[in-house]
């Protein structure tokens, strides 16, 4: 039996390919671009043809879609007449994204050249695969029989394969058949796909929440219509099964699941192959089509709300006509494929158990991220960096991170010792530091330092603005400590602030440019006895994200770190925290680095986002809660007052408040 496919090396067709050539002394025919000729090696090894005598039952056929009879020369044609018994026409442009232009000349003129291909070359039966978009947004059950019937199809990728199904069974003059396939997702077995489309435009979102929340943490979904999806493998043996029947002439099968998932119930799915967070709740998105048109019309009219939508759309990864399709009404009947498999053993697998195969297919080998260099070496090399406080703890340990990846590293200080022998232990890591002596707090010495940095390095790719103060003491015993907050006011925001002020017009002028702000967990959680630290972190905060805001347009971005309790030269002093968990300022610099590499908005940790999200829920229990651990601690004997030098007062915790650093790991007490 010969065969002639179009479409032969796409997704589908390259595997029904193989599939038909499973079959006994089948010969496959198969259309291909001249300028794609190199490509026959590659697909005969798919299909398995290894030899010489093998690769003479899989045949190239160039010729081109968009030309009349496929482009084929008449010798070519005179020399296949009477030969093919199935012709099967799978070419076509599969995407809602594409533009109009192509999809009709492709879609419907490629239908059309395909048709007129076969009926010159008089061969036995015609398969058309379209898609159920040639049902359009029908409101009910469409049959297998309908096609008229369709409505609602002026999106060019469901009018394009409406009109190509008409084209077949009007000027169509041998015996054809018309396939349906649901939304095609990768195989059930392996997971295999080959692009990103369908129910994957979610995946990025879902593994944004895994990453975020915790699994147990129940979330709101979004519930629309009921939507269809299919496995590539039950499509191929499926198109493969009922084409070699009889009795199948200008029918359509509709190649679906007969179950169908609603919306919510997709992304419930995949969230749990993904191990994220359950949808416990949905909204449904039907309760959008209240808002009449004309207003949601008059919103997109303005550039701000346009520019909201597309930066949302592709921060998300999903593509603007995504939305118009989540409350999508057609249902699909099948009583015709399913009469047509019955004994054949072909039936449609259940999204949930093989859902986790595409999940993982795709974390390996088509996630986005997988392609972009995300070490930081291709992130810093030759770039100029600065760390402020980059003496010691997590400044030091980011600056060696830095400096190993091929960055020009800038660390400042107050302590020209300190900084000398950070130099030195670059030097012996095989790598170097500049260092500059400067007091952040003195907004005098901010000018002297910043200029000086303008002069010898120009810009400032990368600022890490790490230098701070921390004061544990409690507002009762800082009546008369006025100053704590002057003095952590000064270094943490006015300090901060200063440098970065200083060197954004550099950023500004190469339209490049990354601030790291480090915070504190303290901020998300309202931590006791840090009011001074806490507020000045939180004033920085706040001015970054007005920063943001304002730097969006020029290429500038922010990020703010929560940084959770780290053991830095900074809590030495409060002995209590000796035996807590805490992070190494290597771990630290772990998260500046990340922050440096994918430019998030914000850098916390799940138990400082469930600390926002209490205090923003419930603010009375977080209070409550966070009065309860405060009276646990005891104060440091500095706090109490104790004169310089003296030794620290052993402080012996009880169960209770052992209890509460383990389960709040990284909050401030």
């Amino acid at each position: 039996m010969q065969y002639f496919v179009t479409g032969a090396s796409g997704f589908i067709g390259k595997r029904l390919v193989k599939k038909l050539l499973e079959r006994k002394g089948a010969v496959v025919h198969f259309l291909l671009r001249k300028e794609s000729a190199d490509k026959v090696d590659a697909l005969r090894k798919f299909w398995g043809l290894k030899d010489a005598k093998a690769a003479a039952r899989a045949l190239p056929v160039f010729g081109e879609l968009r030309s009349k009879k496929l482009g084929l020369a008449a010798d070519s044609i005179k020399d296949l007449k009477w030969q093919i018994d199935h012709f099967y026409h799978l070419a076509a442009v599969y995407d809602l994204g594409a533009d109009e232009e192509r999809q009709i000349a492709v879609n419907i003129e490629g239908t059309r050249n395909a048709v007129e291909l076969a009926r010159a070359l008089a061969a036995g039966h015609f398969h058309h695969v379209s898609s159920i978009a040639a049902a359009g947004l029908y409101e009910g059950v469409f049959r297998e029989d309908m096609f008229e019937e369709a409505e609602n199809y002026e999106h060019p990728y469901f009018r394009t394969k409406h009109e190509s199904e008409k084209i077949v069974r009007t000027e169509c003059k041998i015996p054809w058949s018309v396939y349906r396939p649901a939304m095609v997702v990768g195989d059930s077995q392996t997971g295999e796909m080959d692009k990103i489309d369908g129910p994957y435009y979610f995946f990025k979102l879902i593994q944004r929440m895994r990453q975020i929340l915790p699994p147990w943490m129940p979330t709101i979904g979004l519930e629309g219509g009921r939507i269809n999806i299919v496995p590539v493998d039950f499509v191929v043996d499926a198109l493969d099964a009922i084409s070699h029947q009889s009795g199948i002439a200008n029918k359509c099968y509709h190649l679906v699941d007969p179950q169908g998932y609603r919306v919510g119930e997709v992304l419930d799915i995949f969230s749990r192959a993904a191990h994220a967070p359950k949808m416990n709740v949905f909204i449904n998105a039907a309760l959008l089509g209240f808002i009449p048109r004309s207003i949601t019309k008059g919103l997109m009219a303005l550039a701000p709300v346009r520019r909201i939508r597309n930066a949302v759309m592709k921060d998300l990864g999903l593509p603007n006509d995504m939305l118009s399709f989540v409350n999508y009404p057609t249902r699909f009947d099948c009583r015709d494929m399913q009469a047509a498999l019955k004994g054949t053993g072909i039936s449609c697998p259940k999204l949930p158990d093989y859902g986790w195969r595409l999940w993982d297919y795709w974390e390996r080998h088509l996630d986005p991220a997988l392609h972009i260099d995300h070490s930081l070496r291709g992130t810093v090399a030759g770039k100029v960096v600065l760390v402020t406080g980059g003496s010691s703890g997590i400044g030091l340990a980011a600056a060696h991170k830095f400096a190993a990846a091929g960055a020009t590293t800038l660390i400042c200080g107050r302590d020209q010792a300190k900084l000398d022998a950070a130099c030195q232990e670059a030097r012996e890591r095989g790598y170097s530091f500049v260092a500059y002596a400067a007091d952040l707090a003195d907004m005098a010495d901010c000018d002297r330092f910043t200029q000086l940095l303008t002069e010898q390095h120009g810009c400032v790719d990368f600022l890490i603005n790490n230098a701070g103060r921390s004061i544990r003491r409690a507002i009762e015993s800082s009546y008369d400590r006025f100053h704590d907050y002057e003095r952590t006011m000064q270094l943490n925001y006015f300090g901060s602030l200063r440098v970065t002020m200083a060197l954004l017009p550099g950023m500004v002028a190469k339209k490049k440019g990354h601030v790291v702000n480090i915070s504190s967990i303290g901020v998300l959680t309202n931590a006791p006895r840090f009011s001074a630290y806490v507020a000045s972190k939180a004033a920085l905060d706040a001015w970054t994200r007005c920063a943001s805001s304002e730097f969006a347009d020029q290429g500038i971005s922010f990020t703010t770190i929560n940084m959770p309790l780290v053991r830095t030269p900074m809590i030495a002093p409060t002995t209590i925290y000796k035996n807590v968990p805490t992070l190494s300022p290597e771990e630290a610099a772990d998260l500046v680095a990340q922050a440096c590499i994918f430019k998030p908005v914000r850098v916390a940790t799940r138990m400082g986002i469930a600390g926002e999200v209490l205090h923003a829920l419930v603010p009375r229990v977080a209070q409550i809660a966070m009065n309860t651990a405060f009276r646990m601690f005891p104060d440091s004997t500095a706090a109490k007052g104790g004169k310089p030098g003296e030794k620290p007062a052993r402080q012996q915790l009880s169960a209770q408040a052992i209890a509460i650093q383990q389960m709040m790991r990284g909050i401030h007490f």
